[in-house]
């Protein structure tokens, strides 16, 4: 039976400075999202829409501030409210995990709706140039919350050969869940919708294939995943990340509906 290691969060401790591992996920995401999009300008069709390495560092230093506030104003208000209602000095400490993907999401569109305004551009092309860039540091954050020992799978069949016991929570064998989600909502979301979009595309049609296709992959990993709290919806139970799930499918179907059927603008 594997046993989560529960490493040490704090990969370099300088002084009182301490260096977290969820926070160096946090900035290889960052890192990555410039380098798949220098790789993403040179597109032919996305070089002659005009876009630059320049355009992408100034939309990080913007995307950053909505990932970071939008993802945690999510966990508070999505996830967890009573708790950090009643201990608001634990909202900004981010570097102890706990950030939720819907609110960064959300985020990221006001901060993109700002970027976009400021420079000339429609938010949906912004949105179409970025989304390939997003799976890929979902993953690593996913990874982060593994190293911090957070968001632990239901429990699994013992004989499960990747079942593993998290010894802070119990002594039972569990999924892994942030690495499924990791996996599916993160790398393989990367692959498909990366593949799907080096080609042109309608105006909204990468935007909406990236909101469907996370919407139907978190949908999919939240069954092995202990449940924030559940809701009932449709006759059925169903997760938090499930519920929010379900309006990123509806507004991916909408989207690749509204591209594909209507005239393309020049």
């Amino acid at each position: 039976m594997l046993i989560h290691p529960l490493p040490d969060p704090v990969a370099l401790a300088l002084g009182p400075l301490k260096i977290h591992w969820y926070g160096i996920m946090y900035l290889l995401a960052f890192g990555q999202f410039i380098l798949l999009g220098m790789l993403r300008v040179r597109l032919p069709h996305m070089a002659r829409a005009g876009w630059t390495r320049a355009d992408l560092e100034d939309m990080l230093f913007y995307g950053v501030l909505g990932v970071i506030i939008g993802g945690r104003l999510g966990e508070v208000l999505f996830y967890n409210p009573l708790y950090y209602f009643s201990h608001p000095l634990q909202i900004p400490a981010v570097w102890n995990g706990g950030m939720s993907f819907h609110g960064g999401f959300l985020g990221v569109l006001v901060a993109m709706q700002f970027w976009a305004r400021k420079n000339g551009r429609r938010l949906m092309d912004v949105m179409d140039l970025i989304a390939p860039l997003v799976p890929l540091g979902y993953a690593m954050g996913r990874i982060g919350n593994f190293i911090n020992a957070e968001l632990w799978g239901r429990v699994a069949d013992p004989a499960l050969p990747w079942a593993m016991i998290w010894p802070n929570v119990d002594s039972l064998p569990r999924h892994p869940s942030p690495l499924y989600q990791a996996l599916v909502d993160g790398v393989l979301l990367f692959v498909i919708l990366w593949l799907y979009a080096r080609k042109p595309r309608p105006r909204m049609a990468v935007s909406g294939m990236f909101s469907l296709l996370y919407g139907c992959a978190r949908f999919f990993t939240e069954y092995f995943r202990t449940p924030d709290y559940e809701v009932s919806f449709a006759g059925m139970t169903i997760s938090a990340g499930q519920m929010l799930s379900l309006p990123m499918i509806a507004l991916g179907l909408i989207l690749l509906l509204i591209a594909y059927r209507r005239p393309q603008e020049k």
